[in-house]
């Protein structure tokens, strides 16, 4: 449907299309693909191939993945939480947000260049999130992090690939076999929380969880917060600190 003047004869130019630019690449360590930051006006995007990581505009699952867990520990002193992956920063920003100033956040970031791209190019989006006394960023892989800790974190909080199914690098598969999950829960004090963030859903995944000992909630966030976008799934995934899984 047309709007307008008919016949007048005037023709509305449409908007120019802002091209995107690539702004820099990244090897993935261990992997034979890499990664590419682009940018298009204020919108930046993270790529692997033709597949889009993440993008500047759609944070809605990502921010879903602390608020969810810092609701959950909002009755623990001092909370010490591991995220894996530091992409464009909105797990961390919304976990700062919400978490007192008693609390400590760990970011594992295994490629450079992603801390590198958050201190320069996308520093405007990041703000001072990287510079706030309870972040403390290392450069390594998450799950040598994990695999090293005992009792130590109240949450682990995984944005690393796509899901389950490394997608970026095959190595980060090693997180979510029945060894990965063994070493996240002897992480986690009694009562803490591994929240896994996945673009669909991994029947096997759930199942697995269920019988590394968790109690397992899936949680349903939009990509676009609540004006709608692709639904993605967060596990919540709780350490009873016993035996049994609470479900």
């Amino acid at each position: 449907m047309q709007h307008g003047v008919q016949n007048s004869g005037f023709h509305a130019k449409s908007a120019p299309v802002i091209p995107w630019l690539q702004l820099d690449t990244a090897k993935v360590p261990d992997g034979s693909g890499e990664l590419r930051l682009m940018r298009r006006g204020a919108e930046f995007s993270i790529m692997t191939g033709s597949t889009e990581l993440m993008n500047s505009r759609l944070s809605g699952s990502e921010k879903a993945l602390a608020t969810t867990v810092c609701e959950r520990l909002a009755e623990r002193a001092r909370p010490q939480m591991l995220i894996g992956g530091l992409g464009m920063g909105f797990t961390l920003r919304a976990a700062l947000a919400e978490l007192a100033p008693d609390a400590a956040i760990t970011v594992a970031e295994l490629v450079p260049a992603v801390v590198a791209w958050a201190r320069g190019p996308m520093a405007e989006i990041f703000g001072d999130s990287l510079s706030d006394p309870r972040v403390a960023i290392r450069e390594e892989d998450v799950g040598g992090l994990i695999r090293a800790a005992r009792s130590t974190y109240d949450a682990i909080l995984l944005d690393v690939d796509n899901g389950p199914d490394g997608l970026t690098r095959a190595a980060n598969d090693r997180l979510y076999d029945m060894a990965g999950l063994g070493a996240a829960r002897a992480a986690l004090r009694p009562g803490g929380i591994l929240a896994v963030w996945s673009s669909g859903p991994d029947a096997d995944f759930t199942r697995r969880l269920r019988k590394a000992g968790f109690g397992v909630d899936e949680v349903r966030a939009r990509a676009n917060g609540k004006r709608g976008g692709a639904r993605h799934i967060i596990w919540i995934a709780t350490n009873p600190g016993s035996g049994q899984p609470r479900n």
